[in-house]
């Protein structure tokens, strides 16, 4: 039985995508991800922060490029990759990064709007790119869910 390398995460962009368009014309956007969770130690509450590398390939780097900014809440699936460079000083480092299969932005439609004069009444189905689709909202401009 081979092994399993998935990762899920629920956080908040710590900047803006850093998009590079490598030879080829292959497209690579990266940016840190902040995952938060609260527990309480000697009856005070606790708040700890963890931060990922989060890196993003052809037309998923594109979309996030046009629509993830610093702040925005989003979902990602993902696979572990660590990997080894030389830095000027010919000293090996290691970097682990979340290489993102997928992801969904969360939060309210609005978020996600590129101008604020946008109707907030719209078809029943907002096309985005043609890799990734926001669904059905009600009245409101908020999802379902």
């Amino acid at each position: 039985m081979s092994g399993i390398n998935k990762v899920i995460l629920v956080g908040h962009l710590g900047k803006d995508p850093e998009v590079r368009h490598l030879d080829g014309g292959v497209t690579v956007a990266s940016f840190p991800l902040a995952t938060s969770e609260t527990y309480n130690k000697d009856g005070k509450r606790v708040e700890q922060t963890e931060w990922h590398n989060i890196v993003l390939w052809r037309g998923l780097a594109e979309v996030a490029s046009k629509y993830l900014q610093k702040g925005k809440l989003v979902y990602i699936e993902g696979k572990l990759r660590t990997r080894s460079f030389e830095d000027k000083e010919k000293v090996k480092k290691y970097v682990t990064e979340i290489v993102a299969e997928n992801f969904t932005m969360l939060g309210r439609k609005s978020d996600f709007e590129q101008s604020p004069t946008t109707p907030t009444h719209q078809s029943a189905e907002t096309k985005i790119d043609d890799e990734f689709t926001i669904g059905p909202s009600d009245e409101n401009g908020d999802l379902p869910f």
